[in-house]
């Protein structure tokens, strides 16, 4: 297919200006159909041998084939003449179809490329949603060897990419855990000296221990005061349950509540497993739920993120006894299971048995989000009637939250209100404390 291109169109518009000029002088008229006939002939011929010649030119599409959410990526797109081409210099532009979630800059690309070279162009795309996306023919635009048109081609074929939830903040934190400078992220680990559940070592007793942490026979066989020395307990299970109903749509900025727990749910599983215990997790409120089984090691974190990189929020309403009823009949070993949601007072109907069913094996930690435009509102200086009236309605709904709540904990749940952003450190806060008290 052939455009019209930018010096045709001016060409044109040019050959149609100078007739005006024409028509009172009558000797002028000859001239401007010659140059009119002169025109259409070049056009055709253009025409002609941008048609004839086909598509002369390769271009490779190079990309990562996993990308992180919300982080912009660089595409190379590389143009390269075919073998034996030696009909002058190619220029045009590439337009690639590129995803419709992703946010794009630099398109189209311009290019300028001879017999025997090669040229590389390059643009940017951000992804904005998790999951499975596919990219399209790249299209290019090809000027005719005159540059009165544009035919149109087809290179580099379709692509896949996976685009998983943001593991930078993984990263980050694995740094700052070699370097022992936790505290830089906000979690909190508060050392207790030789407390733990189980037995790690013996060694010299140091002033500050506790008089019951001294081994009394192996004091006797040393002739010296000599203590136990506990760890944490090992091999214990965390179990997520994500919700993946319609409140986890809602968006403070570019991501939604949900892809910001999804984070939170990758931190906290890896703090887990870098501690010796068995990380998986479970969904509900969605068409198909999901359970990946609770397993150790490192390898189990790629392996959670397969199993969890393209679950979507859906507009079904959150059933918490369906997915407690669900997630019993598959755990039987006593876990941590951690529900991840955004409550709402009237869950109570469904969400106080399923706490009830849990924690008959289970210790329940409920973490819940806190819409950010509630503490905005609270905040807001109140101007008119209507902000008065958004000031009331946040405090009662704040105050039936807190109810919600209390009535929660006479239940036995462990609980956690916090804003999206705030979840992935307060997550993990949460699990140590739960760990270093001997909770879990």
């Amino acid at each position: 297919m052939l455009l019209p291109h930018r010096n045709l169109l001016l060409a044109a518009a040019a050959w149609a200006g100078v007739s005006v000029a024409a028509i009172p002088v009558p000797a002028a008229l000859p001239l401007w159909q010659a140059a009119g006939l002169l025109l259409l002939a070049a056009a055709l011929a253009d025409a002609w041998l941008a048609s004839s010649r086909g598509n002369p030119l390769r271009v490779e599409r190079r990309m990562a084939a996993v990308w992180p959410l919300g982080v912009e990526q660089k595409i190379r797109l590389r143009v390269q003449p075919l073998a034996g081409w030696n009909g002058g210099r190619l220029r045009g532009v590439l337009f690639d179809h590129h995803p419709d979630a992703f946010a794009v800059r630099d398109l189209p690309l311009p290019f300028s490329v001879g017999a025997g070279e090669w040229v590389e162009a390059a643009y940017r795309l951000t992804a904005n949603e998790r999951g499975d996306h596919r990219f399209g023919e790249v299209h290019l635009r090809l000027d005719s060897p005159f540059r009165l048109w544009r035919a149109q081609h087809r290179c580099a074929g379709a692509a896949e990419v996976r685009v998983y939830p943001n593991f930078a903040r993984v990263t980050q934190y694995a740094l700052l855990a070699t370097d022992n400078r936790l505290a830089q992220m906000g979690v909190l680990r508060r050392w207790r000296r030789g407390e733990g559940s189980d037995f790690h070592q013996l060694r010299e007793y140091r002033r500050g221990d506790p008089p019951r942490s001294i081994d009394w026979k192996a004091t006797a066989r040393m002739r010296k005061l000599i203590a136990r020395e506990y760890q944490d307990e090992r091999d214990q299970q965390i179990v997520f349950l994500l919700d993946c109903g319609q409140r986890m749509l809602t968006r403070d900025d570019a991501l939604s509540h949900f892809d910001l727990t999804l984070n939170a749910m990758l931190l906290l599983a890896y703090v887990a497993l870098r501690q010796g215990d068995a990380v998986g997790f479970g969904t509900f409120a969605h068409a198909a739920p999901r359970f990946f089984p609770p397993r150790k090691s490192a390898a189990a974190l790629p392996m959670l993120l397969d199993a969890a990189y393209d679950l979507q929020p859906s507009a079904q309403t959150s059933d918490y006894l369906a997915a407690s009823d669900l997630l019993c009949r598959r755990l039987r070993k006593r876990s941590l299971v951690i529900l991840l949601t955004n409550l709402r007072d009237e869950d109570d109907a469904t969400l106080l048995p399923a706490l009830r069913q849990l924690r008959q094996r289970h210790l329940v930690l409920l973490a819940s989000l806190r819409e950010t435009g509630l503490d905005k509102l609270r905040k807001d200086e109140i101007a008119d009637f209507d902000g008065a009236l958004g000031y009331a309605a946040a405090i009662e709904y704040l105050q039936a939250r807190q109810r919600q709540f209390a009535r929660l904990h006479a239940q036995g749940a462990h609980l956690l209100d916090t804003s999206p952003r705030q979840l992935p450190v307060a997550l993990v806060n949460r699990y140590w404390e739960l760990k270093r008290g001997g909770i879990i």
